[in-house]
């Protein structure tokens, strides 16, 4: 089966042809999107394209000093254009979610309050600070009423959850929440690095006050995110990285250095900046803008549905859910398998078929150990705009073939992951030398 749109989502880059344990080689299935993204087509053009004019930005006097500053100010009109930032709103440039997140934190004049089943870069910013974590409940309507329980003394500055669930998906109601939050003299914080790949994310229109998003999850891998939000705790916050361009001048008297600290977003973006990330991210934008409303969650919801239908013809295996009362979900599908460790089942659907997932807990730790009641963790399935019903269905009949027949080769727990035994693939196609990690990472 496949989507029938008159017109298609924007195309990513090409999947790699990857070798199996088995001696085939096979059209990589990439369904760990949630983690990482592509890159879009038109964003690796449009980076190529800048690339013989990027220059040092905002104090040089070549032209190509000039031009790369005009593409990493357009690129913040076109970020907050796409995000729906009201007019007096800063977009500051960082590193991904987690970095604006640590950024937020440093500007809070108060108390946070946040759920237990966030992303650990929506959770851990929080606790140096005075924080509460309200238990995310069975359903939403539960945990919507505990909100507003939580805020009924007004002690809190700033709620922040995230908008999608990096686990399962599962989307809350926004602007509800919003007009909660703000009836409590509150404001809110939307971690949007899994719902802005998927759907429209307009901070105006929903009463978001900040939000923060990856480029690498949204189809701009070159290390550039974002934060989007109002000006004055931004402008009141000690610099994000104290450095070059974060000031207006800056004097000595022997040992005393005076310094007259820039407003927003330069205060908070020392150094010099990633202008090839921020334009891509801008492209990304650009090119996601026209589909983000119906074509790309059309193409979505449509594949999200084959493979939930698939997966509950598959013995013993079982996704999971945070709220029982969800109505709503992007491509993002976490399920256990009986009588097999996620990480082995991450380590067969690779070495076996050639395709991609994520195991383990996702950095959502307090959320999978409740879902699974146990402590392995589930394995988890994301799509997106470059997924198409074949990387569906070969997900599905390697499951069943997991669950039926069981895998054809030995697996192992090796330095801490499951891993084929032997590994007879060249896991070093570039060239660059074997390298190890002590540990997977789960980046936002």
């Amino acid at each position: 089966m496949s989507t029938a749109l008159s017109v298609r989502p924007p195309a990513t880059a090409p999947a790699p042809t990857v070798p199996l344990v088995t001696g085939e080689s096979v059209r990589y299935a990439n369904l760990d999107l949630a983690a990482s993204a592509p890159p879009l087509r038109s964003v690796v053009d449009h980076v190529a394209e800048l690339l013989p004019y990027y220059a040092s930005v905002h104090r040089g006097a070549g032209y190509s000093s000039q031009v790369s500053t005009s593409v990493l100010e357009r690129a913040r009109d076109t970020v907050g254009r796409f995000l729906g930032a009201r007019p007096g709103d800063v977009v500051v440039f960082t590193r991904n979610t987690t970095d604006a997140l640590n950024l937020l934190a440093a500007s809070v004049p108060g108390a946070v309050l946040c759920l237990d089943s966030e992303h650990h870069a929506n959770l851990l910013p929080w606790v140096d600070g005075p924080h509460h974590v309200l238990p995310a409940a069975p359903t939403i309507a539960q945990t919507l009423d505990d909100l507003r329980a939580a805020l009924r003394d007004g002690s809190f500055a700033l709620v922040t959850l995230a908008g999608a669930g990096n686990v399962t998906g599962e989307l809350l109601p926004l602007p509800e929440i919003a007009g909660i939050v703000h009836a409590a003299g509150a404001r809110l914080a939307v971690d949007a690095a899994q719902l802005a790949p998927h759907r429209r994310v307009d901070l105006a229109a929903t009463g978001i006050d900040y939000l923060a998003l990856s480029g690498h999850k949204l189809y701009a891998p070159y290390g550039a995110g974002v934060l989007v939000g109002r000006r004055d705790w931004l402008d009141a916050a000690p610099p994000h990285l104290a450095g070059g361009g974060a000031s207006h001048s800056v004097t000595t008297d022997g040992n005393d250095v005076r310094v007259e600290w820039a407003p927003a977003p330069q205060r908070h973006e020392g150094g010099t900046p990633n202008v090839l990330g921020a334009a891509a991210l801008a492209q990304a934008c650009r090119a996601l803008d026209p589909v983000i409303d119906e074509i790309a969650p059309e193409h979505e919801r449509a594949l999200l549905h084959r493979l939930l239908d698939g997966l509950a013809t598959v013995p013993g295996v079982h996704p999971l859910r945070t709220w029982s009362d969800s109505t709503d979900r992007v491509g993002v599908v976490a399920f256990t398998v009986d009588h097999h460790a996620p990480g082995r089942v991450a380590a067969y659907l690779s070495a076996e078929h050639g395709i991609g997932v994520r195991d383990g807990k996702f950095c959502a730790h307090p959320l999978v150990d409740r879902l699974t009641g146990s402590n392995e963790g589930a394995v988890r399935a994301s799509i997106g705009i470059g997924t198409t019903a074949d990387d569906i269905d070969r997900l599905l009949d390697a499951l069943r073939g997991l669950t039926k027949r069981g895998a054809r080769w030995d697996y192992a727990v090796i330095d801490g992951r499951w891993a084929p035994t032997a590994d007879p693939r060249d896991l070093d196609p570039l060239g660059l030398g074997r390298a190890t990690a002590d540990a997977p990472g789960c980046g936002a």
